[in-house]
């Protein structure tokens, strides 16, 4: 049994929704009471510094931000490029094999078995795999390149990266790769002390108190 590690990954600070549909996504939650949203572009122009899986990166990204409480609820949709989102998004279902399915007179499903065993091996089909894909930790708020060096020396490495522009300021986020281990894909993200959002647009709309 390995030894338990020393903690340093702190708090949860955000939670983040892949989908191929952000409006569809902002929608569900609304109907939860969570929002209004922030909606941002990740472009070349907003995030420079791009970093893909070691190499210079091309992603780009719609991002949508909800604050509840001292969580935020962050929304990623793929638009262009390489990234984690699109291939989270992409991931091939192995968990599911192909098959026919009938229904009897009483709705009860009914798998046609000799069907399948006729067709020979099974076939795998491509799902889209919408749903939490990332967890965002403050590391209690040491600089980002100790954070890097902590994951780097537990053995994970930088996976995606960037320093998006703020109206002021910058923020630097790191997604590591820790999903083959976890499950799931931890962030870390460290905002400038002046940081101003940049422009963005409110879905549905602005808060009575902006």
């Amino acid at each position: 049994m390995p030894a338990t590690a020393t903690p340093f990954l702190g708090g949860i600070t955000e939670v983040c929704i892949v989908t191929p549909d952000h409006l569809k996504t902002m929608d569900g939650l609304l109907r939860l009471g969570i929002g209004p949203f922030q909606v941002f572009d990740f472009t070349s122009t907003t995030v420079s510094a791009r970093r893909f899986r070691g190499q210079d990166g091309d992603f780009s990204l719609k991002v949508c931000f909800a604050k509840q409480g001292d969580l935020v609820f962050e929304i990623m949709q793929p638009v262009g490029g390489k990234s984690l989102m699109g291939e989270w998004l992409d991931e091939v279902c192995d968990s599911q094999p192909s098959r026919s399915v009938f229904f009897d007179s009483s709705m009860t499903e009914v798998v046609n078995h000799e069907t399948i065993a006729d067709k020979g091996p099974l076939e795998y089909k491509r799902n889209n795999k919408e749903g939490v894909q990332h967890l965002a930790f403050d590391c209690k708020n040491i600089p980002m390149s100790e954070r890097k060096r902590e994951m780097q020396a537990r053995g994970f490495e930088p996976a995606m990266e960037g320093v998006w522009k703020g109206r002021k300021g910058t923020c630097t986020f790191c997604f590591f790769d820790t999903e083959a281990s976890v499950g799931t894909v931890f962030e870390s993200i460290e905002f400038s002390e002046d940081w101003e959002d940049p422009e963005h647009e409110w879905y549905p709309q602005a808060p009575q108190d902006k």
